[in-house]
Formats: structure tokens, sequence, C-alpha cells
């Protein structure tokens, strides 16, 4: 076999090697969408360790989910299903009185998607950013 056939399978090995190693090793987590209900609360030193005020965008998960606070300081994205108003909130508090999946909000944050805080109760869609995520 001649030296240049030899280096072209060799050359072929290498690429075909390059073209198949992975580039990055990413941790990607499959996002969980949510429906449930969005309620507000008076925020104040939350199950996270942290005082927050009504102007902050602030959300209490359900105990059920909140565990050991592995979510908090995470954001989530929520929908208001009435009128697909989008907004971010970021996990601080557990909330004892949610169904597991529904959400307690800063008063600010139930406002920003589009209803007064005396219609108290919204349908909302759900989901946690990744970690590390902010808006």
């Amino acid at each position: 076999m001649s030296r240049f056939a030899v280096l072209a399978i060799a050359l072929s090995i290498v690429v075909a090697a390059v073209f198949g190693t992975p580039v990055a090793d990413v941790d990607l987590e499959k996002r969980v969408d949510h429906t449930g209900q969005a309620t507000w609360y008076d925020v104040g030193l939350g199950a996270c360790g942290y005082t927050d005020v009504a102007s902050s965008p602030v959300v209490a998960i359900s105990h059920d989910i909140y565990g050991s606070g592995g979510n908090c300081n995470q954001w989530m994205q929520i929908t208001n299903k009435a009128n697909g108003k989008v907004e971010y909130g970021k996990t601080r508090d557990e909330c004892e009185g949610c169904d597991a999946t529904s959400i307690d909000l800063s008063s600010s944050l139930f406002e920003s998607l589009g209803a007064p805080l005396s219609e108290g109760v919204l349908q909302v869609e759900w989901h946690f950013m990744a970690k590390g995520w902010s808006p």
C-alpha cells in the first residue's frame, strides 16, 4: 500500500473521530409545564431566607415541589391563560396552602399578569427556567 493511501486512511479516521466527538457536555433538563391557579400574597421573609417587597416579582411554590428548597432563586415563566400575558417570577418562598401546581405571587407580579388584585385567582401555566437563567 502506498504511503498516500495509508495517510488518507489515517486522516479519514481522525476526521471521523473528531466529528463523532461531542463538542460540549451539556446538562439538559426536560421542561415540565404546570397548569394551576395563581393567587397573590403579602410577601416578606420567605422560606428561602430572603426578605422581599411587594414590588419584587416573587413566587411561592407549593410545599409539594419546594421540598428542601432546591428551586430557591430559580426563575419561572408564568402565563395568564385568560389573556396570554407572560411574566417571569423568582422562586423565593413556599406556599403551604397551595396545591402541587398552584403558585402564590407577589401583588405586583399578580397585577403584571393583567389582573386586578380584586380578581384574587388566575388560571396559569408555568414552568421553571433553567437554573442560572435570568430575565
